[in-house]
């Protein structure tokens, strides 16, 4: 009796592809680029392609590399092969090769035994640094510290050439780009010193070895002849190096990728070989993947309209994808009131789906920030339905929500009558662990600030609904919903970030949160950035291969102010029958408060200019002597008071009030920032400010 090996063997490598996928995998040996768009089959196509070129005898497995970006990736492409009775060819990530082929060399290059590689000690070798030059070392300085350094490499970018590169690039680490590059300097020091190693050297020192030894390149070159990269459009600069010594000039390489799937630019990454692959091998075979078997065609026709809108994409990179599958429901979009109210209504259209026969690990529900993750966590938890947090921590284990927690805990313990209310006391507690008006530079911060932030922002919710709420009461409260949130660890609805879902697919699957400032992120403000969201978002929607709800809402908090806008990635996009398809006009608004610039009539963006009522770069009409009454004002308030500044009113507030001029309660109300309780408290005392003759 044959087996199920042997007939996998023995079966034709093309069959069962689709023309387009037959022409990729039959392509003969030489540069090729295959365009993939998503759920286009391309891991079936490039498995295919090497089972093809092994069949016919063009290159044995074992002079076949391939790499990808991911281990999980990576096991899928060796599983596959297996499956086609492919033996003896090589799937691993760049890091992983990297890894392997230094340690081979090591003794013949270096002669001594290899480094150490760093394993879970970078962070104290980038505090001493950091220490070393005067820069702070908590936690999640230090995160951004190694991660600034990990771009640099990624970029070839030297220590003394990072401040001018950086400088070009707008790197936004939140100290001087000297001080970092002296970081960054020092770092590297003592990694030499005591001869170690971190993953990105281990992709330049095998360049190197490679380079500046002939004869260890020659013996690599002869042993690997054939090279598959997946995943192209995400390659850095130190990955195409290592690719080129691999190479020598050679072109037997297969390149697939999709440069609308480009969302890790902030570490290093471009589409920029991908796009010029045929420039630098105009000979190539190109193939364009577009019969998407992922998602019905309601889904794929809506990602196509999504990318359709992106700017500066270079003629001839776009992929449109073509549905292969049965027709399914249409998205839906929906607006919501606020944020508690968009996840109760998430929750239960997931108990729905659960309820019809879905299962509950082929439901996603998928956020930009994982700060967003609370909300839903509760939801799911009040419905019923496990649930689980992919590529990060429930939102009461993270770090920064254990320290604040302690903190709350103990400053309830010591709370004693006094003039503060919940969200002035909130703010007195975590603003040392953090918290302040504006987001910081740096994405591990800004991740430990947007923790705190939603803190703050449950504290308010608090407040907006129980009469005279304390200290005490909050932290039951957030005892009550952490309690809740962790049930023991089950299959569930998977909770991802945008991010963190890339490569992953679902039946059905929630895009939440699409409100400006949210999707893009705030601190997305150039073009370039801006499309990098754009294609986020298209990663998001193309995750779903049967089921996709795309929701957003007016405010934070029950009862808000609804200030936000449904993100502009959605214009255009919801259809007109449905409720959702334009904008609400919210009840409560004063005539110069618009979420348009009163100025030059262009739609507001961010939090800031939303509540100043114009764009950040139009004139200022601001009361300059109004202003500086106005902060004279709030510090002579919070020396009474015994608090921070900001804790009174934070300077954006005060900017408001100087440029809107409010004459009574109820255009003072109207401002972000002014909420009841700051009304009654403070209210009279603004006003009587602002009526002040200058």
């Amino acid at each position: 009796m044959v087996s199920t090996h042997r007939l996998n063997r023995l079966r034709d490598p093309l069959e069962g592809l689709d023309p387009e996928q037959r022409a990729a995998a039959s392509a003969p040996r030489g540069p090729v680029c295959i365009l993939a768009g998503a759920g286009t089959g391309k891991t079936r196509t490039i498995t295919h392609r090497i089972a093809y070129l092994v069949r016919q005898g063009h290159v044995a497995a074992t002079q076949v590399l391939a790499v990808t970006f991911t281990a999980r990736a990576a096991g899928e492409l060796r599983t596959r092969l297996r499956h086609l009775g492919v033996d003896g060819a090589q799937a691993r990530t760049f890091h992983a090769a990297a890894l392997r082929q230094l340690r081979y060399f090591w003794p013949r290059v270096v002669g001594d035994s290899p480094w150490d590689l760093i394993d879970g000690n970078k962070l104290r070798l980038v505090g001493h640094a950091a220490n070393k030059v005067g820069l702070p070392t908590e936690t999640e300085v230090l995160r951004d510290l190694a991660g600034e350094i990990e771009w640099a490499k990624a970029c070839l970018v030297a220590p003394d050439d990072y401040p001018a590169v950086a400088r070009a690039r707008r790197r936004d680490v939140g100290h001087p780009v000297e001080r970092v590059a002296d970081v960054y300097r020092t770092y590297e020091q003592l990694k030499n010193d005591r001869r170690l190693l971190d993953f990105d050297d281990l992709l330049l020192h095998t360049t190197a070895v490679l380079e500046e030894n002939r004869g260890i390149a020659e013996e690599f070159r002869n042993q690997y002849r054939c090279f598959v990269v997946d995943e192209y459009q995400d390659i850095t600069p130190a990955q195409q190096r290592l690719l080129d010594a691999w190479l020598g000039g050679r072109d037997d390489v297969t390149v697939v990728g999709d440069a609308n799937q480009t969302i890790y630019s902030f570490g290093g990454a471009s589409p920029r070989p991908l796009l010029d692959f045929t420039r630098r091998y105009p000979d190539a075979t190109v193939v364009r993947l577009e019969r998407d078997y992922r998602s019905t065609p309601q889904i794929v026709e809506l990602a196509n309209r999504v990318i359709s809108g992106a700017r500066g994409r270079p003629a001839g990179s776009g992929l449109r994808l073509v549905g292969q599958r049965p027709d399914g429901p249409q998205p839906v979009f929906a607006e919501y009131d606020d944020e508690p109210a968009e996840a109760a209504a998430v929750a239960q259209r997931i108990r729905d789906l659960v309820g019809s026969g879905i299962p509950v690990n082929e439901i996603a529900v998928l956020f930009r920030v994982n700060a967003q993750s609370e909300v839903y966590e509760r939801a799911l938890s009040d419905v019923g339905v496990p649930y689980q947090v992919h590529g990060g921590e429930r939102f009461f284990a993270r770090s920064e929500v254990r320290q604040a927690m302690s903190a709350l805990r103990a400053a309830a313990a010591a709370e004693s009558e006094g003039p503060d209310d919940l969200t002035t006391a909130v703010k007195r507690v975590l603003a040392p662990l953090g918290l302040s008006d504006r987001q910081p530079a740096g994405g591990a911060a800004r991740e430990r600030w947007s923790g705190l932030h939603t803190l703050y922002e449950l504290a308010e919710d608090l407040a907006a609904t129980v009469e005279k709420p304390t200290l005490m009461r909050y932290v039951a409260e957030l005892d009550q919903r952490a309690s809740a949130q962790h049930p023991p660890t089950v299959d569930g609805v998977t909770l991802a970030s945008l991010h963190a879902a890339k490569g992953l697919e679902w039946d059905a699957v929630f895009l939440v949160g699409l409100a400006e400032g949210t999707v893009p992120i705030q601190h997305a403000t150039t073009e370039e950035a801006v499309e990098e969201e754009r294609r986020l978002f298209y990663v998001g929607v193309t995750r779903a291969r049967e089921h996709l709800s795309l929701t957003w809402s007016l405010s934070r908090t029950p009862g808000g102010r609804p200030h936000r806008r449904r993100s502009r990635f959605l214009h255009g996009l919801v259809p007109e029958d449905q409720p959702s398809a334009r904008p609400r006009r919210p009840s409560r608004r004063r005539a110069g408060t618009k979420t348009s610039c009163r100025v030059c009539e262009r739609g507001l963006g961010s939090a800031l200019e939303i509540k100043i009522g114009r764009c950040v770069d139009c004139p200022s009409d601001i009361d300059e002597k109004l202003l500086e009454r106005l902060k004279q004002w709030r510090s002579e308030r919070a020396r009474e008071l015994n608090v921070p500044a900001f804790v009174v009113f934070t300077d954006a507030t005060l900017l408001a009030i100087a440029e809107q001029r409010p004459l009574d309660a109820r255009g003072l109300a109207e401002i972000s920032g002014i909420g009841a309780t700051k009304l009654k408290r403070f209210g009279d005392d603004i006003l009587a400010v602002v009526n002040e003759d200058g």
